[in-house]
């Protein structure tokens, strides 16, 4: 949202400033129009995801009205996908193999230890978002993952881990690396 803000105001000042110099005014661009310009879009495939095809969308969704450098969204069929969400027996874990592409898998063991599926989704996508696993940590983070607890169901990234992804994806301050190193395999 802020990056739409920032974009539109922008258009509209050098709008301004163009007609009082005489120069051609243009109308400024809407906040579709800025987030479509703004965002990076990253595909996902959830047709793997099994049970938790609802929580991967959720989690997709989650990310989407989080930040605006990145949009999160299925891919087409016939699409390669920029990620694959994958259910297993295992422990959650996302194999990074460069920013915006990698493998989520949402494991049943952690889910069968009553940790929140929505929150498993969002964390991981988190990770293929550039982001790293921070434990310990309060259920204030999501790259706390597992350390905040099975009561923890905060699927939402905080302030800094919104930053840092809109950083990472060309938000509204310079790229940075991403903090999770590429080609890993990060198991929650």
């Amino acid at each position: 949202m802020h990056v739409r803000t920032l974009t539109g105001g922008l258009a509209a000042a050098l709008a301004v400033t163009f007609s009082l110099m005489g120069g051609q005014a243009v109308a400024a661009p809407s906040a579709d129009t800025d987030r479509a310009l703004a965002a990076r879009v990253v595909t996902y495939d959830a047709s793997g995801s099994a049970e938790f095809r609802s929580a991967v969308d959720r989690g997709t969704a989650i990310w989407n009205e989080s930040v605006n450098a990145v949009e999160l969204r299925p891919a087409a069929a016939g699409q390669r996908a920029n990620i694959r969400v994958l259910a297993d027996n295992g422990w959650p874990r996302a194999i990074t193999t460069s920013l915006g592409n990698g493998t989520v898998y949402i494991g049943r063991q952690a889910v069968n230890e009553g940790h929140n599926t929505i929150r498993i989704s969002s964390h991981e996508l988190g990770h293929i978002l550039g982001l790293p696993d921070r434990k310990p940590g309060p259920c204030s983070s999501l790259m706390s993952g597992s350390s905040a607890g099975t009561t923890c169901t905060n699927a939402y990234p905080n302030t800094a881990e919104k930053a840092e992804v809109e950083g990472y994806f060309g938000g509204a301050f310079a790229p940075t690396a991403p903090a999770v190193p590429l080609n890993l395999m990060i198991v929650d």
